[in-house]
């Protein structure tokens, strides 16, 4: 069967086949197992036509540096990296003096609440050792992302994306390799912003997208961040899982789509299968957007931690503090087994899942379907036939 033919000008501008590009997803179930999009997921999106994203924010600078040269050695394709760039880090303690054991930085009484969340839940406290990784980043002046800043620099990746904040002081480096900018914004305030930075893409993400999540949904944000940055052009992003999805967001002035849900059940996404299993089981009404993971807003598959934690009133602290908050809770759910307590990052999409399969097959299909129903229609921005 001939391979269909849907191309946009971002096809044009990244190198690539189709318009569909990998959200860069990180860490999950605790971040034991790593980033969720690594080198085997991120080239076989590359390999299939679109632009896989390696989920930087789950690795230190050389591991990093790995990961890039794991996925040259699978593909010749472009491929992007994306890392999390928040502002208020630390609380903006970084710089600052940090305690050799920045968790002292915690408030005792927020510590005591979560506490009584975990024994309510039948979990025995265990504290975790220190992640000497933490107090490293704590330190650093510019914020957690600053070393593996510099691989990216240095390795000259050809598409760079901040999944979080403004790529804005790397932003000549980043050009002067030649490497394509995205930025994922979630309101017309700060599409404007990394617009105005230089930003090559905005990527407007709408509130039904898993992991971090502004409140606007796709269907209202992606054309007014259109309109709000022209002539920037804009991925949609937030519930986008089939070609009806694709179709959807080229119709609403996007020139492709971004997609990290419809990937998380591939067979190459690395997270453990509990986590895969409990997204194909999840509806359009299992997932809930919480702070408790990270300190930002994260939408994930719910379970009874996160109602706990929401139900109990606790303000979550910035982020970089809420992971050192949280740490010992994950620590202690692995050790009694409760994986299904673990972060489970995931869109309200996970109601369109219902098995597993190889990522090249995810991608064909979506595109095949965006392409049948565009059809002749419009034919300006996209072509949309079959292939010789």
């Amino acid at each position: 069967m001939a391979r269909p033919v849907l191309r946009t000008s971002l096809c044009d501008m990244l190198g690539i086949e189709y318009p569909v590009i990998l959200a860069g997803m990180g860490p999950v179930a605790g971040g034991i197992s790593g980033s969720v999009a690594t080198a085997p997921l991120v080239a076989a999106v590359s390999n299939a036509g679109g632009l896989g994203v390696i989920g930087g924010a789950g690795f230190g600078a050389e591991r990093l540096r790995q990961e890039i040269n794991d996925v040259r050695a699978r593909t010749n394709r472009p491929f992007g990296v994306d890392l999390l760039l928040p502002s208020n880090y630390m609380g903006g303690a970084a710089g600052g003096e940090i305690p050799p054991d920045p968790r002292t930085l915690v408030p005792a009484e927020t510590r005591a609440g979560l506490r009584k969340i975990a024994e309510d839940l039948g979990i025995a406290w265990e504290e975790a050792p220190m992640d000497p990784r933490i107090g490293q980043a704590a330190r650093r002046s510019g914020g957690m992302s600053d070393e593996q800043m510099e691989v990216v620099i240095e390795e000259k990746v050809p598409v760079f994306a901040s999944g979080l904040g403004s790529p804005g002081p790397w932003m000549d480096r980043l050009k002067a390799n030649g490497t394509k900018v995205l930025c994922l914004v979630g309101n017309v305030k700060n599409a404007k912003r990394v617009a105005a930075s230089g930003a090559d893409i905005v990527v407007a993400q709408g509130t039904e997208a898993g992991g971090h999540t502004g409140r606007v949904a796709t269907l209202a944000l992606v054309p007014q961040v259109v309109d709000a940055v022209a002539p920037t052009p804009v991925v949609a992003a937030g519930g986008i899982a089939d070609g009806r999805g694709i179709a959807a967001s080229l119709a609403l002035g996007a020139i492709g789509v971004w997609c990290g849900t419809a990937f998380l059940v591939a067979d190459e996404a690395n997270q453990p299968d509990m986590q895969k299993q409990r997204v194909l089981a999840a509806g359009d009404e299992d997932t809930k957007v919480t702070r408790l993971y990270s300190g930002k807003t994260m939408r994930n598959i719910t379970n009874p931690l996160i109602e706990a934690w929401e139900a109990s009133g606790i303000q979550a602290l910035p982020m970089g503090l809420q992971g050192l908050l949280i740490q010992d809770l994950v620590y202690s759910a692995r050790k009694a087994g409760r994986e299904d307590l673990l972060m489970n990052a995931a869109g309200q999409a996970s109601g369109m899942l219902t098995r597993t399969r190889p990522a090249a097959d995810i991608l064909h299909d979506m595109v095949a379907e965006a392409a049948a129903i565009l059809g002749g229609g419009l034919q300006a921005r996209v072509t949309a036939v079959p292939g010789d």
